[in-house]
């Protein structure tokens, strides 16, 4: 069973029963679901991601100031749900996944992950945001929503980048795409340089991914999922993808690879009318983007920041 249906079995079943009896004040004011770290949150746990913080739970998530009233009351009903359920055992927590499940500040559980508790107001604090902080704050599953309060926090940040925020992450992704991996990759590997030339490559998938994801609007999650999700990616990830992970194959020969990804990634761009140029080489493409930026702030911002 997957941790996000398991989640939902164990809310549904021992959960809602349970703060229905014990602590109904907390559940007509909370929202309850699993979000945040963890594979399970993205929907991708397998059985060797069971070994650690796996099993089941569920977010408990109250305002702050229902958090102050009512917080240690539902913290004792939660605690004392039983650990098994279904054959599988609740894991105890260690020091660095205190928090993942729980009774949780609604607050807290956003300003955790993005320094902030609410969708940014204005182009600067979008622009501060990463990709894994906004994956990880927005991903999972929300079960039940009293008030709606926390669903609306998730839909303002789910929306994805104001537009030149967007089109400023998307030229910075490209111009470091072109310099790892179609520049300073060969380079490297001619001199004989193998670290920087591994390096160099891993820079490319890197940022190879990143545009990818924004040209889908999604956020790239933790590098540690996001070549999986990146094949789940509707425009250009069963593309990408395989040209990806022959570069992590054989990084000591894969300026072709580097090469096609490219390609690809430039047809996308023209495709949507992002960039008009006709090089092969991906900066005279990340320049056009961002020439296309109105807002002055982002458009002053050098091309490689992102």
């Amino acid at each position: 069973m997957k941790g996000l249906a398991l989640a939902r079995s164990y809310w549904e079943e021992v959960g809602r029963p349970a703060f229905e009896e014990n602590c109904p004040e907390a559940l007509a004011r909370c929202a309850v679901g699993l979000a945040g770290e963890g594979s399970e949150c993205f929907g991708f746990d397998d059985e060797t991601s069971r070994d650690h913080d796996w099993g089941p739970g569920f977010c408990l998530w109250l305002s702050k100031e229902d958090f102050e009233r009512w917080g240690e009351k539902a913290e004792a009903v939660y605690a004392a749900l039983p650990p098994e359920f279904h054959g599988y055992r609740r894991l105890r927590p260690s020091v660095h996944s205190a928090g993942r499940v729980g009774v949780l500040e609604r607050e807290s559980f956003f300003y955790r992950f993005l320094g902030v508790t609410e969708a940014p107001a204005d182009l600067p604090g979008w622009f501060r945001l990463s990709d894994n902080a906004l994956a990880t704050a927005t991903n999972g599953e929300v079960f039940f929503d009293a008030d709606g309060r926390f669903s609306e926090i998730r839909a303002g940040l789910s929306a994805h980048y104001p537009e030149d925020v967007y089109r400023k992450k998307l030229a910075a992704a490209c111009a470091l795409a072109a310099q790892s991996g179609q520049y300073n990759y060969a380079r490297c590997a001619r001199r004989g340089e193998l670290v920087a030339a591994t390096l160099a490559a891993a820079q490319f998938i890197s940022q190879a991914q990143q545009v990818v994801f924004l040209l889908n609007r999604k956020y790239k999650p933790y590098y540690k999922w996001a070549q999986r999700a990146l094949g789940e990616l509707p425009l250009l990830g069963n593309a990408v993808a395989p040209w990806l992970d022959r570069i992590a194959g054989d990084m000591g020969d894969c300026a072709d690879a580097i090469e096609a990804a490219s390609a690809l990634i430039i047809a996308e761009l023209k495709r949507q009318g992002l960039s008009g140029s006709g090089s092969d080489f991906l900066l005279p493409h990340a320049e056009e983007v961002q020439r296309t930026i109105r807002d002055p702030l982002m458009a002053r911002l050098p091309l490689m920041a992102g």
